[in-house]
């Protein structure tokens, strides 16, 4: 695939497509195009996704009102409390939450400080977006995750910007005042799946997220990971091949690895003819390090290394669980990598409306396809895939971990 025709993805794709969205539907029709154009045959799969509708929100301090965003699925109503800053999430923080709205330093929640916010008492919940420091004063859109929530009741949670929340804590507001109206759906979203045949009924899976954030129009996080999996296919199409490759283009990744978690919950049958996850998640900025995160034997990680320096392409390789959709792979048994060149956020931002093509290279973007076509021909061309069926301990403790299955005790 040429650099001119990797420049066309990402003007096609130019634009906010967030997941449940049309927009997000328009950018996996195109992205099946991109398949069939290239010969390979590619179909969506759909999957249900919580929507809502925003109908109204406001957040007032001691009767100022404050710019801001209700969490999507935090339910409707008003509330009003003191104000509690809560920079910490430790138990001595947790029990000043008591009939309080909390404001948080971060962007969103993970299920055991959500449940324990909860059990204390707490009344709502802000949470604060973007760089005080940033010309345009942007707010993300989130949504209070099912699986956050789990069997605890909704509060009422919404997100402010940064420098708003700056000043609430500078001027010691007293009384804060969240009403949310929404009206709340089963929306849908879809993965993009197509399939080169090898010559065994095993196959390998590769797989990248196309959906992105409300603000970004995701080119580097992660239609560039979506490219390298058109860039891999295009090299590989035909080429007679042990392994069989399948593409998984994922949808609804930004909320929660929603459309890898539907790929292996409704292909669980095939899961053990699965030999390898190969996911590409932000590759081809101008700036960063590659680095490869095994959730697989250590051997994989090393081999990767071993590669990067017969190439003399640099791979920074690690075992661990890496945050996309390698890890519902990994969960399941199938050994996983995720592959990605990271880059600051200085010079890279993800998850606002910084992330465009301009972030990306080209060339580096040709470099990065060429190192994981090459990694991926090896293992879809080996005698028997050389990686273990195992994930190891260590790695599947991280896995409970991330799912929040328990708590990490560090």
């Amino acid at each position: 695939m040429t650099e001119l025709q990797l420049k066309s993805i990402f003007e096609n794709t130019d634009f906010v497509h967030a997941s449940g969205t049309p927009e997000e539907l328009r950018a996996a029709e195109y992205l099946k195009k991109c398949c069939e154009e290239m010969g390979v045959e590619a179909h969506l799969e759909s999957f249900r996704v919580a929507m809502a509708e925003m109908d109204s929100c406001s957040v007032t301090a001691d009767g100022r009102e404050i710019p801001c965003k209700a969490f999507f699925g935090c339910g409707c109503g008003e509330v009003e409390g003191e104000l509690y800053y809560m920079p910490g999430q430790d138990p001595v923080s947790i029990a000043g939450a008591k009939d309080r709205i909390v404001l948080m330093d971060t962007q969103g929640i993970g299920r055991f400080a959500y449940q324990d916010l909860m059990k204390a008492g707490a009344k709502g919940i802000l949470f604060q977006y973007g760089n005080m420091y940033y010309p345009h004063q942007d707010i993300d859109q989130r949504d209070l995750r099912e699986h956050v929530v789990g069997e605890e009741r909704k509060v009422l949670c919404a997100m402010i910007h940064s420098s708003e929340a700056v000043r609430l804590v500078r001027e010691h507001a007293q009384r804060i005042r969240i009403s949310v109206r929404q009206k709340e759906y089963d929306g849908e979203s879809h993965n993009v799946v197509a399939e080169i045949p090898g010559r065994r009924d095993e196959f390998i899976t590769l797989s990248a997220h196309y959906d992105t954030t409300s603000l970004s129009h995701g080119a580097y996080d992660n239609m560039s990971g979506c490219a390298g999996l058109l860039g891999v296919m295009d090299a590989l199409k035909d080429r007679p091949l042990n392994y069989g490759l399948r593409f998984v283009f994922c949808g609804s990744e930004e909320r929660g690895l929603l459309g890898s978690k539907a790929y292996v919950r409704d292909h669980e049958n095939e899961l053990e003819k699965t030999v390898l996850n190969i996911n590409l998640d932000m590759i081809g900025a101008i700036m960063g390090k590659f680095i490869a995160r095994v959730s697989a034997e250590d051997k994989l990680a090393h081999y990767l290394s071993y590669m990067g320096a017969e190439l003399g392409f640099p791979v920074e390789a690690k075992t661990g669980v890496y945050s996309s959709d390698s890890t519902p792979f990994a969960d399941k048994g199938v050994p996983a990598v995720s592959l990605a060149r990271i880059a600051g956020g200085n010079v890279a931002p993800i998850h606002c409306r910084y992330d465009t093509k301009e972030l990306l290279s080209m060339e580096q973007l040709s470099r990065d396809i060429h190192f994981i076509t090459e990694f991926t021909r090896r293992m879809a061309d080996a005698a028997c895939c050389p990686v273990a069926r195992e994930i190891p301990e260590k790695v599947r403790k991280e896995l409970d971990e991330y799912l929040f299955r328990k708590r990490n005790e560090a």
